[in-house]
């Protein structure tokens, strides 16, 4: 029979340490999922239009910075080894988005965010004080946010639509994904947030999309 390991304090600082260095430098866990945009052939982008492909997946490199910080943060406060794992799970399928988003900035001849580190640190503080409220409200905290990020995706899709395909099919996938992790947290209990707290969430979203299409 194995024994589940008990981490210390320290262990816990250690490991959300080293998490944030990984999601900061592009070296987090991914399940090594093909790039959406490997097959398809690179479009003869306008500067208008290469600037704002580059930039809308700047806007996106730094959402899964937040979701890397949110998921870490939340399973290393869970109350449950179940929910622990879950989050756990979630953050390495997420890696796959942030690393698809790098690669295609790469591609585009872009730049992440220089306000990552800030988002990562606002974000993982958020999904703490969410993981201290319990289970059923940290996963009704991951369910508002992954549905807020599918309508923002939605936005960014009709942006890039017959312009960047390259771009288009990444966030195309990455929609399909979020909107899984949102009905796998509703299916595992989220409570429904009250509407201030959405609200909350969306002006905070704002404000990142605001300055990292320009930071």
């Amino acid at each position: 029979m194995q024994l589940e390991r008990r981490y210390s304090l320290f262990d816990k600082l250690c490991l959300s340490f080293d998490q944030a260095l990984r999601a900061l430098s592009d070296g987090v866990k991914t399940t090594g999922a093909t790039y959406p945009a490997s097959h398809i052939q690179e479009e003869q982008l306008s500067e208008s239009q290469k600037k704002q492909s580059e930039a809308l997946m700047r806007i996106n490199h730094t959402g899964e910075i937040c979701a890397q910080a949110l998921y870490h943060s939340q399973g290393l406060v869970s109350h449950t080894p179940q929910l622990h794992a879950k989050m756990q799970q979630a953050s390495i399928e997420e890696g796959d988005h942030l690393a698809w988003c790098k690669k295609r900035l790469d591609e585009l001849g872009g730049r992440t965010s220089y306000l990552n580190p800030f988002w990562y640190m606002g974000s993982f503080c958020i999904g703490v004080f969410a993981g201290r409220m319990g289970d059923a409200w940290s996963l009704g905290f991951v369910a508002e946010t992954e549905q807020q990020v599918v309508k923002h995706l939605e936005g960014h899709l009709d942006l890039l639509k017959s312009k960047d395909p390259k771009s288009y099919a990444v966030l195309q996938h990455m929609e399909k994904d979020e909107a899984k992790h949102r009905d796998e947290a509703m299916q595992a209990g989220a409570k429904h947030l009250p509407f201030v707290i959405k609200k909350i969430m969306a002006v905070t979203s704002k404000i990142m999309v605001k300055t990292a299409y320009y930071v």
